[in-house]
């Protein structure tokens, strides 16, 4: 199958973004940057890494993969090529591991002065645990969010790898690596972003920071407004053993919710503290008289802020979500649609999941390598082959 550039039709049609590949946020920041029409190359090991890639890897979606064995000279030279008509290069390995292939910033940059150099991390390039492993949860724990997570005041509870890999970690990355861009579009250098986890977590959390100069207590859970402290922000199980998100802090939206809701006149003043409980034992009492569907019947397209709790094969098929066309099938695949969206240049999924090396030949040729075929004679690029 011949591979050809500038098939992307978003707003970052003709940047072209060379990725050594890796898990998590580097995969995710590089699959945004190609949803949004980047020519993304990915760079990954033969055989594949950790999660093997393959027709189902969403993450590896909208961009071909070629497969070099970095220990071989030929291959880093390969990746050097690429680098000098690239645009972007994105790495998420451990700070040193570049510079020791011959890989790093200065490398790069000798080869390509305008390059944006994107490095994703945990811990960031410096500080005492740059070289430590860790995971989402070890970042978001140091940046000081997870502790307040949860509405269980015994123990935190972490949201999967949402908040960190890709809230606090992938979009920060592209964020940075964008702003970079524009700039070395004025100023002719490039430059490297250094996107660490814990950096973009703890931004993410400014209002958490604003809470507690304001005298906010961040020391213990379901205490504020927005972590379940009050009973018009939290989750309330239904007859069916289903589950509302309750969320009408405004008094407007608050008096639509108790409307429907079919409270009598009598209910717990929520502004006065002491009644809290009561008025949460009311609201849990009611929703538990009824089954999701018929409150949903009554809530959904109100001002009273409130929305069934639904998993995500329903959310498939939520009519709001169909009508904005939130989730696409590709292939086979049901997957989030590009975001956000644009009125111009209107992004649009491209090529789907790729397996390591299913496209070196034709995705190094579309680059400009010159003598393909020798790399793959001498083992520096594999061709995956496919039946």
């Amino acid at each position: 199958m011949s591979f050809e550039l500038g098939q992307g039709t978003g707003p970052l049609k003709g940047i072209k973004v060379v990725e050594l590949a890796g898990i998590g946020p580097g995969p995710h920041a590089c699959m945004l940057l190609a949803d949004l029409g980047a020519d993304v190359i990915r760079v990954d090991r033969p055989g594949g890494g950790m999660l093997g890639g393959g027709p189902h890897d969403i993450l590896t979606r909208g961009r071909p993969s070629v497969a070099l064995d970095l220990k071989n000279p030929r291959a880093v030279q390969t990746v050097l090529d690429l680098v000098a008509e690239a645009d972007v290069l994105v790495e998420g390995m451990r700070p040193g591991a570049a510079e020791r292939m011959g890989l790093g910033p200065e490398e790069c940059h000798a080869r390509n002065p305008k390059l944006v150099y994107g490095r994703m991390t945990g811990w960031g390039q410096t500080g005492p645990l740059a070289q430590s492993a860790g995971h989402d949860m070890n970042y978001i724990s140091v940046a000081g969010v997870l502790f307040g997570l949860g509405q269980d005041r015994a123990k935190p509870h972490f949201p999967n790898n949402l908040l960190g890999d890709f809230g606090g970690g992938s979009t920060y990355l592209v964020i940075g690596i964008l702003a970079a861009l524009l700039e070395a579009r004025l100023s002719g250098q490039g430059q490297v972003v250094d996107a660490a986890i814990v950096d973009g977590t703890a931004h993410l959390n400014a209002m958490g920071a604003a809470m507690l100069a304001l005298g906010v207590r961040a020391d213990q859970r379901m205490a504020g407004m927005l972590d379940g402290g009050v009973p018009y922000y939290d989750v309330y199980e239904t007859a069916d053993g289903r589950h509302l998100s309750v969320a009408p802090l405004e008094g407007k939206f608050y008096e639509e919710f108790i409307r429907i809701l079919g409270f009598a006149d009598s209910v717990p003043d929520r502004n006065d503290p002491a009644q809290l409980d009561a008025l949460r034992t009311a609201i849990a009492g009611r929703i538990k008289q009824r089954s999701q569907a018929e409150w949903i019947a009554d809530f959904e397209g109100t001002d009273a802020c409130v929305a069934g709790i639904i998993p995500m094969n329903e959310a498939f098929e939520h009519p709001h979500n169909k009508a904005r066309e939130v989730y696409v099938e590709r292939g086979g695949i049901t997957q989030p649609s590009p975001a956000p969206r644009f009125s111009r240049t209107a992004p649009s999924l491209s090529t789907g999941p790729s397996s390591a090396g299913a496209s070196t030949r034709d995705a190094l040729t579309a680059w400009g390598v010159q003598d393909v075929e020798s790399l793959i004679e001498d083992g520096a690029a594999v061709q995956l082959n496919q039946d």
